[in-house]
């Protein structure tokens, strides 16, 4: 455990911000196992809706720095090319 006061500080804000980041990559996957499953239905319009969201939280997690640019960009690719498959 610190002594210093400002490291102590940083423990806390560490440990804030580590749950925040756990919370919003957990709700990240969600969302995208969300759009998979639409995908795997075959309904076109549901996977429309779904990838739109996916699209946006990828976007949002690249901005908060929780995943690569290049991890986000190939996710959005790949989801492009599964969206184009639905019939």
């Amino acid at each position: 455990m610190p002594n210093i006061k400002s490291a102590k500080k940083r423990v806390k804000v560490t440990a804030v911000k580590e749950m925040q980041n756990k919370v919003f990559k957990t709700s990240l996957k969600t969302v995208m196992k969300k759009y998979k499953a639409a995908v795997e239905a075959g309904d076109k319009e549901q996977a429309g809706k779904a990838y739109l969201v996916a699209v946006k939280q990828i976007d949002k997690a690249v901005a908060k720095g929780i995943i690569h640019k290049n991890n986000a960009a190939r996710k959005k690719s790949q989801f492009t090319l599964m969206l184009n498959k639905v019939g």
